[in-house]
């Protein structure tokens, strides 16, 4: 079998955030992790073609990249395309799920790898076979070993078998088959394994995830207090707080109530998701626009603003995590009479 692989600019031997605005690229043969795809698949196939493209490229130009993929498959014609792994890179997996819908597209089979909370498999999990991973890039040997058994069981047109068998994380699609035992005996057995404390593993597999509807839209914001949040990671310069450039559990407060705008070398960001060199020599304000607030302030088309913004970082964060943090922001920011909150993302 041929195998097309993408990966992103820093697997592809680029570089990192520097170069994460790179043009997709076409190299004959493996790249990066693709060495140790093409060594696992032995003599069940070769790794034909590797893209590589920068996160911020997929993320912005989507549909240059869709071309030069459909391009790419035009002339290797593999028999699977392989996005990643991204482990919980955020922009990477959601390019790698891209990647494979584009595949899907082409009526090629595509499979990746990343962890099951990243972004990459909300958006694209109906896309793609996604096999789980951890947030650990030390895992990629192991990682690389499943890819490519499943790989090779699609390539072959081998029909796969559920999620729980095959081991990749489930897609919500839902089929139909038959079982020896009526369900209404098999509910009953489970509901005795809860009582009396034996495992068992439910059939309807929940996904956590909120579904928020938004509130109505305000008419005006005129005499309307305003706070500011941020997921953008922009502390003090030297970062006193020592907020974590990834993963995240915890928000800090800063105060602005006497600053007219941030200014540079007294503010910096600690992301480490994006580049953010623009932000740590250019403009703070970027990331947390006090000078543009203020001006709105002053010229009475909103209230106040709240004296302090509330920081924290998106990168990677787990979705527990990420809503304990939203319920305590939120919490001070309406004891604190605040009517709407600016929300400052990556």
């Amino acid at each position: 079998m041929k195998v097309l692989h993408y990966v992103n600019q820093f697997f592809g031997g680029l570089g990192g955030e520097d170069h994460a605005n790179e043009p997709p690229r076409l190299t004959d043969g493996p790249v990066g992790p693709g060495r140790a795809l093409a060594a696992a698949l032995g003599n069940r196939g070769t790794v034909a073609a590797t893209i590589i493209c920068g996160d911020n490229f997929a993320a912005e130009q989507p549909e240059r990249l869709k071309a030069f993929v459909l391009d790419a498959i035009r002339k290797h014609w593999p028999d699977v395309v392989v996005a990643g792994p991204a482990f919980d890179a955020g922009r990477y997996g959601l390019a790698c799920g891209a990647v494979c819908q584009m595949a899907g597209e082409a009526k090629l089979p595509g499979i990746s790898a990343m962890h099951p909370d990243n972004t990459g498999v909300s958006v694209h999990r109906r896309d793609m076979v996604c096999l789980p991973t951890s947030s650990n890039v030390a895992d990629m040997p192991k990682v690389i070993a499943r890819l490519a058994d499943l790989a090779a069981k699609l390539a072959s047109g081998a029909s796969l078998g559920s999620a729980a068998t095959e081991g990749y994380i489930p897609r919500g699609f839902r089929r139909d088959n038959v079982r020896s035992e009526a369900g209404s005996s098999r509910a009953v057995k489970m509901l005795l394994d809860r009582i009396h404390g034996q495992p068992f593993v439910s059939e309807v597999v929940i996904r956590d995830y909120d579904a928020v509807p938004p509130v109505p839209a305000m008419k005006t914001l005129r005499g309307v207090k305003v706070g500011i949040v941020t997921s953008g990671g922009l502390v003090p310069k030297g970062n006193p707080d020592k907020v974590p450039a990834a993963r995240a559990e915890e928000y800090e407060k800063y105060d602005i109530g006497h600053m007219a705008e941030l200014k540079v070398g007294e503010w910096e960001s600690i992301h480490g998701g994006y580049g953010h060199r623009s932000v740590n020599e250019i403009d703070p304000n970027y990331v947390v626009p006090l000078r543009s607030l203020r001006a709105l302030e002053k010229s009475g088309e909103i209230g106040l603003i709240h004296p302090v913004y509330f920081a924290t970082v998106g990168n990677q964060t787990a979705v527990n995590a990420a809503r304990k943090m939203g319920k305590g922001i939120v919490q001070e920011l309406k004891a604190a009479g605040v009517g709407a909150v600016i929300l400052v993302p990556t």
